[in-house]
């Protein structure tokens, strides 16, 4: 194949499985994962009240 990279190797250190979107990913080299998100995002819980104060930011 054209273009296709040839001599060297591709070591993988980790495989995970995420099922939930069918995907297997494969973990190379020093590379790291993003933790997942929450189900409610920390948006919902901020507020300002009728006196202009913001609630919910820590």
């Amino acid at each position: 194949q054209r273009g296709r990279p040839q001599g060297f190797t591709v070591k993988i250190r980790e495989v995970e499985l995420s099922s939930g979107a069918g995907f297997i990913v494969p973990i190379a080299g020093a590379i790291m994962r993003m933790p997942g998100l929450p189900n409610i995002p920390s948006a919902e819980k901020i507020d300002i009240d009728g006196e202009g104060r913001i609630t919910g930011l820590f």
